[in-house]
């Protein structure tokens, strides 16, 4: 299994957004779905339940070999304008 590393405006970003860590490694793990991002990133996103709500979680991540760093962690309810 990789290890995962959060820089640290991402780590900033995914609290005020109250994304739990296991959402986060639950997602980079086993994703719904893998798209290509920009850049040469990939974003691995998967749907969560949320108030009784689907919401999408995004991951942008660079990934190499034995490490995903994540630049940016987001929920959307625009489902089908991300999922392919």
């Amino acid at each position: 299994m990789k290890s995962i590393e959060i820089i640290p405006l991402a780590l900033k970003k995914i609290q005020q957004r109250k994304i739990s860590q296991q959402w986060i490694e639950e997602t980079l793990n086993s994703p719904g779905q893998i798209v290509d991002g920009y850049q040469g990133r990939k974003v691995r996103q998967r749907k969560y339940g949320l108030s009784g709500k689907e919401m999408l979680l995004r991951i942008i991540v660079d990934e190499n070999e034995d490490t995903f760093v994540v630049i940016t962690a987001y929920l959307t309810s625009q489902i089908e304008r991300y999922w392919r």
